[in-house]
């Protein structure tokens, strides 16, 4: 670990100073120059080729799976023009919406572009999240005791926010919030809202256990399990489950009792299958009611943006989010879910844009999990990932997440290099 490439040490040392970075709300400026800067690197170690020094060297060609996501992410650009021209939307929201692009879904592309193609070695990364972890453990304990001891909720908007961003939450420094429903205290450590703080937390576990080393691991096992409690995350407990358990049954794929115990499953659902849907019906309506609220608010909005794309912009959709009327508590329509905010936002071009290279990837990552150890972190990578777009923007989170994303490029390239 101490021997770390350049490209390694910018990624290292990006993430380990996530608090400090937060301490200053910085992370929504880190994470857009740390992508253009990778690929800056990137660009100048191609051009050079064998004339840059051992550690910038190229560590491969370009997978095909990648070149899928940056044609995706490129076509996502051109559907945002034409949208743009559709509506009449001018020069200067179009040029704006090019500059949220560059910092969301253009992001998505670059980063797994750097980890397929810069020497970039996973345990780096697993390492830096332990770290954080570490951190994040030691810090707790103020965050927890500040709203019984009378501190602020937020502390500060950062002065950064003039070089302009989605909103000051983006900015803001929080040692907790307020849960509006239930008006008890909700903790979102690092990130701009608390549901996305439990995703985090489940991103930090799932490299948590690809450590070798006990002390770290644990450390970032414990913090990511704090995370998504004291977030009260619904997704995130749903995540975590997911993320640990799915791709640690997948090599048993191989065998052929698995398939028979499958077939067993099948035919006991056949005579049970009424009775265990009803209780997954319950399940999942109780899980809805634990915020109910949210929920409503939630589904509103989709049905919203759903209803606009079929009946006003089903090709390639509004352009841009619009402010929600009093119902949705004016909250964007094209907000809160991925997959419904691209058909509002881009219609069903923007929605294959995304969807194809995403499935692409889950398909790869699945079969390379089945034959060997090495697909068990990408896959839980790419399934938090999956889950995040049901409740949350992904492109506007890319900033915090990037380390996945480059988790993911370094897994292409090592599908190419030895395939199972």
């Amino acid at each position: 670990m101490t021997q770390r490439t350049l490209p390694e040490n910018i990624c290292f040392w990006a993430f380990v100073l996530t608090w400090p970075f937060y301490a200053i709300g910085a992370l929504f400026l880190v994470g857009p120059i740390l992508a253009w800067s990778l690929l800056a690197l990137a660009g100048f170690a191609a051009y050079f080729g064998e004339a840059v020094r051992d550690d910038l060297r190229i560590a491969g060609p370009l997978p095909p799976l990648v070149l899928g996501w940056i044609i995706g992410m490129l076509a996502m650009l051109v559907v945002l023009w034409v949208g743009h021209m559709n509506w009449d939307l001018g020069l200067g929201q179009t040029i704006k919406s090019s500059v949220g692009w560059a910092k969301g879904w253009a992001m998505i592309a670059i980063f797994i572009w750097v980890g397929a193609v810069l020497q970039i070695r996973r345990e780096v990364l697993v390492r830096s999240q332990n770290i954080v972890g570490l951190i994040t453990l030691l810090l707790f304990p103020l965050m927890f005791v500040a709203p019984y001891i009378g501190l602020p909720s937020r502390l500060y908007v950062s002065p950064l926010q003039a070089t302009g961003g989605p909103g000051p939450e983006y900015f803001s420094v929080y040692l907790f919030t307020i849960d509006p429903e239930t008006m008890t205290p909700r903790w979102q450590f690092y990130a701009p809202w608390a549901p996305f703080a439990g995703l985090l937390g489940v991103t930090m576990a799932i490299f948590a256990l690809e450590d070798e080393k006990k002390f770290w691991k644990y450390s970032g096992l414990l913090a990511g399990v704090l995370m998504i409690y004291f977030s009260k995350s619904r997704m995130s407990l749903v995540g975590l489950a997911a993320c640990l358990i799915i791709p640690r049954l997948m090599p048993y794929l191989k065998y052929s009792k698995a398939w028979v115990v499958l077939a067993g499953l099948t035919s006991l659902f056949a005579v049970f299958g009424q009775t265990v849907l009803g209780l997954v019906s319950d399940a999942v309506e109780g899980f809805r009611a634990a915020r109910m609220s949210s929920t409503r608010v939630r589904d509103t909005i989709q049905s919203i943006g759903y209803y606009r794309w079929q009946t006003e912009a089903p090709w390639f959709g509004h352009g841009t989010v619009e402010r929600g009327p009093h119902i949705v508590e004016f909250m964007p329509i094209g907000s809160h879910h991925t997959w419904y905010a691209l058909l509002f936002v881009k219609g069903i071009f923007g929605f294959f844009s995304f969807l194809i290279p995403m499935l692409w990837h889950l398909l790869a990552v699945a079969l390379d999990a089945v034959r060997s150890p090495r697909g068990r972190l990408p896959l839980a990578l790419l399934l938090n990932l999956l889950i995040l777009t049901f409740g949350e923007n992904i492109e506007i989170e890319v900033y915090l997440l990037w380390p996945a994303f480059v988790a993911l490029g370094i897994h292409t390239r090592e599908m190419l290099r030895h395939p199972a």
